[in-house]
């Protein structure tokens, strides 16, 4: 997988991208993370990316000009490497797209090539999203000085569903949501730690009354925390 995030603030995702799984995936070839400037697109001195709203109004909108060349730009790469295959999106970090949940990172990790529009200010030009933005997604009902973090959280959740990526692939298949509820509870070493003590069950080695308990706890805690989901 090919995965492209472009922001005017490179320096705010270049970060967490050296670190833990996103930087031991494409260590090992599995994934392939490029941030672009959008600074870089632009056609005057002053590298302007943004501009005042037309109507009026506060905020400032990124300019649709370097939006659309870089945009392009990275999509004639993968049409040049011969990978634009149809498993491509353009996607568009923005409050009101859809809401990311384990269902629609599950569908994006089976994609080749992801291009992340990390919206800043006020959002972007309007006909970019028209013409250019295949799929819109939000991180959650509350808004962020923009669209970087929510592009890092994206590229998170999908990459670690990659074959090879988690040293334990069934790690990720028994992760809170995957079939709709939340995860059991953990513990590990030292079994007692200031009174409290492991569940025995845990400690039994019968693993199919840990499965059966492990999945009580499950719905336990879906229902206390989350009812919404066993709905």
């Amino acid at each position: 997988m090919r995965i492209d995030i472009v922001t005017a603030l490179p320096g705010l995702v270049a970060g967490p991208l050296e670190h833990s799984i996103l930087q031991r995936a494409q260590r090992k070839g599995l994934v392939d993370i490029r941030v672009h400037d959008l600074r870089d697109f632009t056609g005057d001195r002053h590298r302007t990316v943004d501009d005042y709203p037309f109507g009026g109004g506060g905020g400032m909108v990124l300019k649709p000009e370097p939006l659309f060349a870089c945009i392009e730009a990275v999509r004639a790469e993968w049409a040049e490497a011969g990978t634009a295959d149809g498993g491509e999106e353009v996607i568009f970090l923005t409050p009101d797209g859809e809401l990311l949940d384990q269902p629609l990172a599950n569908v994006l990790s089976l994609r080749s090539r992801l291009l992340l529009l990390a919206g800043h200010y006020k959002g972007i030009d309007q006909r970019v999203r028209d013409a250019l933005v295949t799929r819109e997604v939000s991180v959650g009902d509350y808004v962020l000085s923009g669209g970087e973090l929510p592009a890092l959280v994206l590229t998170d959740a999908v990459v670690r569903l990659m074959p090879g990526v988690l040293g334990d692939a069934q790690s990720a298949l028994s992760d809170s949501f995957q079939d709709g509820l939340l995860g059991a509870p953990v513990w590990t070493r030292p079994a007692e730690v200031r009174g409290q003590a492991v569940p025995e069950v845990l400690l039994s080695g019968d693993h199919d009354r840990i499965h059966q308990w492990r999945e009580a706890e499950r719905l336990r805690l879906t229902q206390e925390r989350r009812p919404d989901l066993l709905a």
